[in-house]
């Protein structure tokens, strides 16, 4: 058996289903804040608290406005890579994928490219992408090493966080949303000298990013490529698939006929544009890119889906395609909400805050950051979820130290992208689409991740 066959086998033993592992942590929370924060002084009836803290944070109203962004983000995105442009976009480049090192240099440039700017279309462009690659060398008799192709199709989940879509640095760039993190946690002088929000050119266009994004566009194709020209190519079995297969009434009568009008989504699509301009000129610093919030980008994102799909019958069904992808956003981030609001009103935000202030410094903190990041993103693997959950901890203490909030939310940025290439959880509509294994693309995401922990550390180092 393969080193990838026994870690995927260890990996199914080990770790249930992501709903699992959240009641699992929801319980751990629960242990951990009763007995670090003195629930035996406090008696049992601290217990009950905890229940009543935990409920508090299930249904808090904000974070449940962040999972339906966060949703709205990924099916929206989903939506968009079924659009026939960026099918075009993929036919079109499948004359220069006429081996391995070529397709996995091209899809996997395309597929980081696409992912930053958002990451739901990043993920499924990526997996329509190396599947058609798959078609086109089966098409014209020649082979390929497949999984190192669906690996590259799935490189765009190591770098998403870094990019406009990533759910931490849009949801910092939300007016007040620092401050509603860390209301109950901070008193109100403290709260106050929160800043209003971090913006863009802080996050994403801040100077750390840009290089970190710009070596991660360069490196990594020219890494896949030279995996390509040195990995075994090898014959494999795959049908050729409709992608568009929602049939159109061939008989269209009244009202249905807006349906299908394109006229009627155009002149749509145009009305959320002239939102989307008056959006960005109302900014005070355009260049801050402070209009840049997960309302803009969802906004943007529903422009070009209706837009480009040209009627809204193809736009629900599309919409009906992606849905499913959500379904884990939906019903596990209440659960890791749940787990902020016990940390938060037990005071183990402030416990976990002293040990970090305790064993690290200015230069080490961000580091430690980044680690635990990609630690806790095995067990929660969502970038949304993860910030709930180590968003208030990452604040106090940064604020505390006096050390840069943008360095360090970049830290859970990148260290949440990095262990993407080792928990396969996102990896599953790659795998669907392709009909490729977890075990076969292992290999090839873990290379990945080796050349992103290079680069990330020295990024976190250096700046």
């Amino acid at each position: 058996m393969s080193f990838s066959e026994k870690y995927a086998s260890l990996f199914n033993r080990l770790l249930p289903a992501p709903f699992t592992i959240a009641v699992i942590l929801t319980a751990l929370t629960f242990f951990l804040a009763y007995f670090l924060t003195g629930g035996l002084e406090k008696g049992p009836s601290f217990s009950l608290d905890l229940i009543g803290y935990w409920e508090k944070g299930l249904w808090n109203r904000g974070l449940l406005v962040f999972a339906f962004q966060m949703m709205l983000m990924l099916i929206l995105g989903h939506v968009l890579a079924l659009t026939k442009p960026v099918e075009g976009i993929i036919n079109a480049t499948l004359q220069y994928c006429t081996n391995t090192a070529k397709a996995a240099f091209v899809v996997t440039l395309l597929t980081v490219l696409v992912s930053l700017f958002n990451w739901g279309l990043g993920l499924i462009f990526g997996a329509i992408f190396a599947r058609k690659v798959a078609e086109y060398a089966h098409k014209h008799g020649g082979k390929l090493n497949y999984p190192l192709i669906g690996a590259a199709g799935y490189s765009g989940l190591m770098v998403w966080h870094g990019g406009i879509s990533g759910s931490s640095l849009v949801k910092v760039a939300e007016e007040n949303h620092l401050k509603e993190m860390m209301s109950g946690i901070y008193n109100e002088q403290a709260i106050e000298g929160l800043p209003t929000s971090i913006s863009f050119d802080q996050t994403v266009f801040g100077n750390m990013n840009l290089t970190v994004m710009l070596s991660l566009i360069i490196i990594l194709p020219l890494a896949m490529y030279y995996m390509g020209t040195i990995s075994k190519e090898r014959p494999y079995k795959i049908q050729l698939r409709q992608w568009h297969t929602h049939p159109v009434d061939t008989e269209i009568r009244g009202a249905e006929k807006l349906n299908h009008s394109r006229v009627f989504t155009i002149l749509f699509s145009l009305f959320i544009l002239s939102s989307i301009v008056l959006r960005v000129l109302s900014s005070d610093n355009l260049w801050s890119f402070s209009f840049m919030t997960p309302d803009f980008i969802n906004l943007s994102l529903l422009f070009l889906c209706i837009f480009l799909h040209r009627s809204f019958q193809k736009f629900i069904s599309a919409v009906d395609d992606a849905i499913m992808g959500a379904a884990g956003i939906l019903i596990q981030f209440p659960l890791y909400f749940g787990i902020m609001g016990m940390m938060k009103d037990s005071g183990m935000v402030d416990v976990l805050s002293e040990f970090f202030i305790s064993v690290s410094n200015e230069f080490t903190f961000p580091l430690f950051t980044f680690i635990s990041a990609a630690i806790v993103n095995v067990f929660v693997p969502s970038g949304g979820g993860q910030w709930a959950v180590q968003g208030p901890i990452i604040i106090q203490t940064a604020e505390l130290m006096h050390i840069s909030l943008p360095k360090c939310i970049m830290a859970l940025a990148y260290g949440d992208q990095l262990t993407n290439m080792l928990q396969p959880f996102w990896a599953l509509p790659l795998l669907g689409i392709t009909g490729l294994k977890a075990k076969e693309i292992l290999p090839y995401t873990l290379f990945l991740m080796g050349i992103g922990l290079v680069i990330f550390l020295s990024a976190l180092i250096l700046f």
